[in-house]
C-alpha cells in the first residue's frame, strides 16, 4: 500500500437533503451525481478548511490501519444551492462553501455507539485509543463518541476536531512531542489494555511514505490561508513533520494513555 498513490473520488452535489444540526459545523445530508447520499462537510463552516484537512488525515490514517471508516470524497458545491435555500443561516453557509468540500458516505440505518450496549474487545479499543492519541482527537467521549454501529460493526466518523494544534501553528514542533492529556475522557480507554502491542504494529504500518501519500491528498487551495507558511507545499510538509514526530515518539502518548487508564481502573 505504501507504494500506491492514494486518491479520493470526486462528486458533484445535486441535492441538499437536510441539515444535521449537531455541533458547530452544521454538516448536511446531501445527494451526489453518483446517486449516493453523503454527509457533507462544508469548507465555509466555522473552522473552515482545517476541519476538512483533519478529516482527511483522520479517516485515511484509520483506514490504513484497518479500522472501519466511511469512504470520503471531494464534493463540489454549485453556487445555485445558495440561491434556492430558504433558511438564511444555511444559505450563508452554502454560499461560503461554493466549490470544493468534503463528504463522507452516509451509513443509512447506522445507530450511535453506546458503550453500555456494545462490548468492544481490548484490541479494538486499544487501536482506537492509540489512533486518537496520535491525532489528538478530543471527540471520542461518552458525550460524543463519534462512532456508529453499522451492519454489526464499529465505524469511526467525524475526525474534524483532530490535530487541533493547527488552529494556532505557534510551537507546533513542541506540540508534536506532548502527550494527549484529553485521552483521560476517551470512552474506550478503560478497555484499552493492549496499547504497547498496538503501538508496535501501527508504527510499522504508518511509514513516512504512507503519511506523505495521505498528505498529498490535501488540495493546495485548502493550504493557502495560513500565514505561517510561504507555500501550500511548506504547509503540507509541516503536517507530515508533525505526524512523523509523534510516531517517532509514540512512547510519550502511549505512556500517558496507560497512566490515565490506571487512574480509571
Amino acid at each position: 500500500m505504501n507504494n500506491t498513490e492514494l486518491a479520493l473520488r470526486s462528486v458533484n452535489v445535486t441535492r441538499y437533503v437536510t441539515p444535521l444540526r449537531e455541533g458547530g459545523s452544521m454538516p448536511a445530508i446531501a445527494e451526489a451525481d453518483d446517486g449516493f447520499l453523503y454527509v457533507l462537510k462544508f469548507r465555509g463552516a466555522g473552522q473552515g478548511a482545517k476541519a476538512l484537512i483533519a478529516e482527511i488525515f483522520g479517516a485515511e490514517i484509520a483506514r490504513a490501519l484497518g479500522l472501519k471508516v466511511p469512504e470520503i470524497v471531494f464534493a463540489s458545491l454549485d453556487e445555485a444551492f445558495g440561491r434556492i435555500e430558504p433558511d438564511e443561516e444555511i444559505q450563508d453557509l452554502l454560499r461560503a462553501s461554493e466549490g470544493l468540500n468534503l463528504a463522507l458516505h452516509y451509513l443509512s440505518g447506522a445507530i450511535t455507539f453506546d458503550p453500555l450496549v456494545t462490548v468492544v474487545d481490548s484490541k479494538l479499543a486499544s487501536q482506537i485509543v492509540w489512533l486518537d492519541c496520535l491525532l489528538t482527537n478530543m471527540d471520542r467521549t461518552a458525550r460524543n463518541t463519534n462512532m456508529l454501529i453499522w451492519h454489526r460493526e464499529l465505524w469511526l466518523i467525524d475526525h474534524g476536531a483532530s490535530l487541533y494544534f493547527h488552529h494556532s501553528w505557534q510551537n507546533w514542533k513542541e506540540q508534536a512531542l506532548r502527550p494527549f492529556i484529553l485521552i483521560k475522557d476517551h470512552v474506550l480507554l478503560p478497555y484499552a489494555s493492549e496499547l504497547e502491542a498496538v503501538d508496535k504494529a501501527f508504527r510499522a504500518i504508518l511509514t513516512p511514505a504512507l503519511i506523505a501519500s495521505i498528505a498529498a491528498l490535501i488540495p493546495d487551495e485548502w493550504l493557502v490561508d495560513e500565514y505561517s507558511f510561504e507555500s501550500p507545499e511548506e504547509h503540507r510538509q509541516a503536517y507530515i513533520h508533525f505526524l512523523e514526530t509523534r510516531l517517532d515518539n509514540s512512547n510519550i502518548f502511549v505512556k500517558a494513555a496507560q497512566d490515565a487508564r490506571k487512574a480509571l481502573i
